[in-house]
Formats: structure tokens, sequence, C-alpha cells
């Protein structure tokens, strides 16, 4: 190899392990394990119109003054979605008489299947006070990406018999509506209430 391309070479390199670094730096709170985080990489969260399962129209500034654990999910989800929503269940439970300062909130991303009727069956399972969210594809989409949420349909099911790929965080959101942390997969119902009660 000649020197002028041993010089490309390692200045490529360098750039590429820059460019690695500053990606980590940036992406890491969301990637390491356990727990929940306190930095957000981008902005999270922002204002949705939706209907809840009794048919109202509820909006994210309604919630201000309170709290919001946001979680995005579908009713027919097999296994992750009744696992995050029990385990907002417990961590409220665990909060007693302060939980009345948080709103467990629900939004759908499947709203072919979650219709209304279907959310409010589903929802009774949950903490009482669950707030099940569906609305048109357009809405959903509208608030999935305020929430950087992906979420598609796997290939390979039917009209009505499908499964829902989608990321599987539930966020705690100030009472001013701006993001506070996240829970990722496997964070116990216990870390959750420790870190809520962190700013009741």
């Amino acid at each position: 190899m000649t020197p002028t391309a041993r010089r490309g070479l390692f200045g490529f390199l360098l750039g590429l392990a820059i460019l690695v670094a500053a990606l980590a730096q940036l992406y890491w709170p969301w990637l390491a394990g356990g727990g929940s985080e306190q930095v957000a990489p981008v902005d999270v969260g922002g204002p949705f119109a939706l209907r809840d399962q009794n048919g109202v129209l509820r909006r994210s500034e309604e919630f201000r003054g309170k709290l919001m654990l946001v979680y995005f999910g579908y009713t027919f989800c097999p296994d992750a979605c009744p696992t995050a929503l029990q385990d907002m269940t417990q961590a409220l439970d665990l909060l007693g008489p302060k939980a009345d300062d948080v709103q467990p909130i629900f939004i759908t991303i499947d709203p072919e299947r979650d219709t209304a009727a279907q959310m409010k069956l589903y929802a009774g399972n949950f903490h009482p006070r669950l707030i099940a969210l569906t609305g048109t594809a357009d809405e959903i989409a509208t608030a999935a990406r305020a929430y950087r949420v992906f979420y598609r349909k796997e290939t390979g099911g039917n009209a009505t018999e499908y499964l829902m790929d989608h990321s599987g965080f539930i966020y705690l959101m100030g009472r001013d509506g701006r993001y506070i942390s996240h829970f990722r997969p496997g964070a116990t119902p216990a870390e959750m209430a420790a870190a809520i009660a962190a700013h009741l």
C-alpha cells in the first residue's frame, strides 16, 4: 500500500471512529440495559387528541399538573403489552395515594382492530384509572412519531389475525407534558415506583 493510500485509509478510519463515538454518546441512554433513563437524546412527547375507551375526545393538555405514564401497544398483543400494563398497574399500587398524581395512558398502535369498545374491554384488566386511547391511523401515527415509537404490521397474517412489531418503552412525562425518563422492558414495578416517586 502506498503512503498516500495509507494516509487516506487512516483518515477514513479516524473519521469513522469519531462518528461512532458521537452516535454512541447520543444514543447510549436508549440502548443501555435496565431501569429508567433521565436523559433524552431527542425530544420525546407532544400533543395528542385521541378518543378514550368511552368514546370521549381526550387531549394531552388536560393532564397538565399530573405526571403521565404513557405506553404504546395493542390489545391483541400476546405478551409484551399486558406485561407492561400490569407492571404500570403494580407500580401505581406501590405508590399508594401518591399515585393519584400520575395518569396511566395506553395508546394503541393498531387502530384497525382497537376500537373504543375493544379498548374498554381490555383496559378493564388493568389499573382502574387507565385511559386507553385510539383514533384514526393518521392520528395514531402522529402521536407515535411525537414519542419516537416504532411500529409496523408483521407480514404473514390476514386482515384480522396479525401481530404488530413495536418498541416497548414506558414513558414518564412531567406535569408540564415534557419528557422526564423512560422504562425499558424488564424494569420492575418497584424500580418504576421509585423513579416516579422522585418526581412527586
